[in-house]
Order: C-alpha cells, then sequence, then structure tokens
C-alpha cells in the first residue's frame, strides 16, 4: 500500500470558514448562560429579616418556665397557654442573624442565633434552652415554631407554632 499523503490527505477550507461564525455562536450562548446564571444567583441573596417581629398564639407546656410560669411539675398534665413574644433580630450578616427573644410574661432578652436555608423561607435556630423552626410568609410575616425537651435548663417541655408579624 502506497501512502502518499499529498494525495490521500485533503482539507475542504470552504466548510471550515463556515463553521467560523457557528463558533462565536456557541461562544456568545455559554457567555449569556453564564451571565443569566451569575444574576439568578444574585438575586436569591437572603431577605433582609432585621427589626423586631411580634405575635401571639397558644403554647403547649409541661412544667414550668420563665415564660410559662406556675407550680407544676414534669409529672403533672400539660397545659395549653396563651403566650405573646417579641423576636428583635438586632443584626444579620447574609443568612446569620441574631439578637433577643422577650415575652410578655417576662422581659428576659434571651439571646438567639438563626440562619436562613438556601430557599430564603425557612429559618432554623437557636437560644439558651430551646430550638426555632421559622418559615418566611412574607416580607413581614413569619410562622414560628418553637419547642425545647426536659434537658432545657427550667427542665420543661414547650412547644408552640404561631404568626408574627415585623413592626413597621
Amino acid at each position: 500500500m502506497n501512502f502518499n499523503s499529498r494525495a490521500q490527505i485533503s482539507f475542504d477550507y470552504s466548510k471550515q470558514r463556515e463553521m467560523i461564525p457557528m463558533r462565536y455562536f456557541a461562544m456568545a450562548l455559554i457567555l449569556a448562560v453564564t451571565a443569566a446564571a451569575t444574576a439568578a444567583h444574585s438575586a436569591d441573596a437572603p431577605p433582609d429579616i432585621k427589626g423586631s417581629w411580634t405575635g401571639k398564639g397558644k403554647v403547649l407546656v409541661y412544667g414550668s418556665n420563665v415564660h410559662n410560669p406556675g407550680s407544676q411539675t414534669m409529672a403533672e398534665p400539660p397545659r395549653v397557654r396563651d403566650i405573646e413574644m417579641t423576636d428583635v433580630v438586632e443584626g444579620q450578616e447574609g443568612r446569620l442573624a441574631w439578637g433577643h427573644s422577650s415575652s410578655k410574661t417576662m422581659d428576659t432578652k434571651e439571646p438567639f442565633a438563626w440562619t436562613i436555608s438556601a430557599d430564603n423561607k425557612t429559618i432554623i435556630g437557636a437560644d439558651q434552652d430551646g430550638y426555632f423552626n421559622i418559615t418566611l410568609l412574607g416580607p413581614d410575616k413569619m410562622d414560628k415554631c418553637y419547642l425545647h425537651s426536659g434537658l432545657s435548663p427550667s427542665k420543661s417541655i414547650v412547644a408552640t407554632c404561631y404568626e408574627m408579624q415585623r413592626a413597621k
């Protein structure tokens, strides 16, 4: 077999010239998609939740604590009580937020730490004896659930969910 490279290999330069505009189009498309993804990512910035949030609801309590006083012990049946709380979000850096909580019963200014999940609607957090699970319902409205176990410093068990509004 005779391998004559000049005779065997031929290039069609006209087809290669036709491909150049397609390369530019493909590059432009990649850049456009990257720019759109970057813009979408910046649109996912966490919401600003700083401010004073207040709400009223019912709370289920075994035992007693500063926000749910009484002489009840953990061995007694649970109580359902009315509660009115204020959470003041004093600071926020990205998805992290911090502040303090107080109830109408006791102005404790108990510190809390919260974090906003990637969906920008779910917030989880903790304070000195319990845990928060919060859903943002709008820019100034949240559904706050709070609980703590019998291992908390007060040795009480608490569970509650209620809506809170941000003061304007």
